[in-house]
């Protein structure tokens, strides 16, 4: 009796860590990260961010629509754009609040003047929306955490993740994939960690889309790091850039 009550326990965890053994990266996706045209300082960041073995763990296909949220340099929009082509279609999205920023000004115009193919979308921080957009693969890295911050500086109030998740789920088509990385931070109060380390325990990102109707279909070590203190602040230089970072792809049922 005991081996038929593990048995469907050993099934979730078959599932879940089925992004372990990774599927071979498709061409597509190394000639959208090869592409000319990528600035030097994105290029710079593929060897720790891996992005063609990550959007191959989370699906991205030509001919997606696809989303990246929080885009900020719009390192992720670039490469999905290069391989979603010219019968795809990506959309990136950035906090009004953040374009108050002399540098993000800059970097936000050198980006649209560059990848006219790409959708830009500028949105209140505390008020997530896709504007009726619907989606078959989304992007949030190293940011969901964000939504537990508060910045007198950016001008970011108190935000409501439970809000953000339910536009989301909106903006999904079914059978879609929304894409989690973040800094893994460690359990406790998740403002107060989010505020003092800018990382988030796993399990509130588990518990936070469940709640709002997603699977957690499979979680990947491509992006971990067994070395990184979770006490120290994601910006130390002693750890900045080899952040332990889960990556977890979730989907919404069709």
């Amino acid at each position: 009796m005991r081996i038929i009550r593990i048995l469907p326990a050993l099934a979730g965890a078959a599932l879940l860590l089925a992004g372990v053994a990774h599927a071979a990266t498709p061409a597509y996706l190394t000639a959208a990260v090869a592409a000319a045209g990528r600035p030097a300082k994105a290029t710079e960041l593929d060897a720790g961010r891996k992005p063609a073995e990550v959007l191959t763990f989370l699906g991205l296909k030509p001919g997606m629509a696809a989303a990246d949220i929080m885009t900020g340099s719009g390192y992720w929009a670039e490469i999905m754009a290069n391989a979603v082509g010219p019968k795809g279609k990506v959309t990136a999205f950035e906090p009004q609040q953040f374009y108050n920023d002399p540098d993000e000004q800059k970097i936000w115009k050198a980006l649209t003047d560059r990848r006219a193919d790409i959708d830009f979308v500028r949105y209140p921080f505390e008020d997530f929306s896709a504007g009726g957009r619907h989606f078959d693969m989304v992007m949030i890295s190293l940011n969901y955490h964000d939504l537990y911050w508060e910045s007198v500086q950016y001008k970011i109030p108190r935000t409501d993740p439970k809000a953000f998740l339910k536009a989301l789920y909106a903006a999904v088509k079914p059978g879609g994939v929304v894409g989690v990385i973040d800094h893994v931070g460690p359990a406790g109060d998740t403002r107060a960690v989010v505020d003092k380390l800018h990382r988030i325990d796993p399990a509130t990102v588990e518990a936070d889309f469940k709640a709002a109707g997603f699977t957690l279909e499979a979680k990947s070590p491509l992006l971990a790091n067994p070395a990184d203190d979770h006490g120290k602040m994601v910006f130390d230089p002693a750890i900045r850039g080899k952040t332990d970072r889960l990556l977890y792809r979730f989907r919404k049922a069709r």
